[in-house]
């Protein structure tokens, strides 16, 4: 694997969580929608990632990377899958004097629980600060690199 391999890798690191934490303040923000275009509440989404280029095993690639050539299956990074709506079901609230309430006095709420995305929103924060790290990194053993060369 090159430098720059590992730069794009932890690159698509980046751009994946980036996406996580935009789908997951939307989450937030939307909490407390109860009506949205369609006339329903607001349905949490979810960032479905997936690894980017040719998959391959674990052992192929360890083969690949440790034979002399250094020739393998290259390691892609992530990808964004797609985005979408969790099945879990709406949460239904008793408040009778909310405009939205049924004939019962309750009311449909989206099925966000903000305590599980502030979670998620510090996970995905701790992940991007990894990618940073492991950018960084490569960069600075590509600056060493080019200055044994001097």
């Amino acid at each position: 694997m090159g430098l720059f391999e590992a730069i794009d890798i932890a690159g698509s690191g980046l751009s994946a969580e980036r996406v996580r934490m935009d789908v997951t303040s939307e989450n937030l923000a939307n909490a407390q929608t109860t009506r949205t275009a369609s006339g329903q509440p607001y349905q949490r989404q979810e960032v479905e990632l997936e690894q980017a280029g040719t998959p391959a095993q674990f052992s192929a690639q360890l083969a690949g990377q440790m034979s002399a050539a250094g020739e393998g299956p290259s390691a892609g990074g992530v990808q964004v899958a797609g985005i979408v709506a969790d099945k879990t079901p709406d949460q239904l609230v008793y408040d009778p004097g909310n405009p939205e309430a049924n004939s019962q006095g309750y009311v449909r709420m989206p099925n966000v629980n903000t305590v599980s995305e502030m979670t998620d929103l510090i996970t995905e924060s701790r992940s991007y600060q990894s990618d940073v790290t492991a950018m960084q990194t490569a960069k600075s053993m590509f600056t060493a690199t080019l200055g044994l060369l001097k």
